[in-house]
């Protein structure tokens, strides 16, 4: 695990708990520093109180997550090149694009792969209202629970928009991301490739979107040449720890 100058924030702190993941450098839990210990998989917080990589965890591993579908054509084609190489991933669904594309979600769920929560719509969740927030994120819980049989325990906020208030109201696992693929903007397979190697590292999170055919191209890419180099894709609630 590479340390540097780059800090990982990917924890939400909703009163005393606190989210970790193995590419963290450095969080906070209240005042007391967590710092990250290089080549062994494990934290050493300040007072010698040592936490463990999760079990099970071996060599260099990353989480490819995806935001805003199910999309009737580039959800499909990633599933199934997914299924090709024998990769799990994490998909945040957005409610409104579930009617419709219910069974491309059940798919997911019999592939194996960890499905979140996006909310119902793309808004900004900390201007909505707490109560607004809630009944999105239930509504979506409840669609995705009514075709896999399993209610979503992880959650992603549009646009990583997200406060205490909102992460005690819900009471979900928030998750973030370390490396931005920026797949939304780029539009470009080989530049989206470019961008994510060169900053991904041990226990990161990738942010991609499934709704572009140009991000299932260069997810695809990236899980041939990261498996190569080594790295195993896991899903999100693999890589956490609480």
């Amino acid at each position: 695990m590479k340390l540097g100058n780059k800090v990982k924030l990917l924890a939400v702190v909703c009163a005393a708990d606190v989210i970790l993941l193995g590419g963290l450098c450095r969080t906070v839990l209240g005042n007391r520093p967590v710092h990250a210990a290089a080549g062994n998989g494990a934290w050493v917080q300040e007072g010698g109180e040592t936490m463990e990589r999760a079990k099970g965890l071996e060599g260099k591993c990353v989480a490819l997550t995806f935001d805003d579908g199910p999309h009737k054509e580039c959800t499909a084609q990633l599933l199934d090149g997914l299924k090709e190489r024998g990769v799990r991933a994490t998909f945040f669904l957005m409610g409104q694009n579930i009617e419709g594309n219910e069974e491309l979600v059940k798919r997911m769920h019999d592939d194996g792969h960890l499905i979140g929560n996006h909310s119902f719509s793309h808004v900004q969740l900390t201007k909505a209202g707490a109560r607004s927030v809630c009944q999105a994120v239930d509504r979506t819980s409840m669609m995705i629970e009514d075709i896999t049989g399993e209610r979503p325990q992880y959650m992603r906020p549009p646009f990583g928009d997200w406060n205490e208030e909102l992460e005690c109201d819900v009471g979900m696992t928030t998750v973030l991301w370390s490396v931005d693929s920026l797949d939304w903007k780029l539009r470009n397979k080989n530049k989206i490739v470019k961008r994510v190697l060169k900053d991904v590292e041990d226990g990161d999170i990738i942010l991609m979107h499934d709704i572009f055919p140009t991000s299932v191209q260069a997810a695809l890419e990236l899980v041939d040449t990261l498996t190569r180099q080594g790295y195993t894709f896991v899903t999100v609630d693999e890589l956490l720890i609480d």
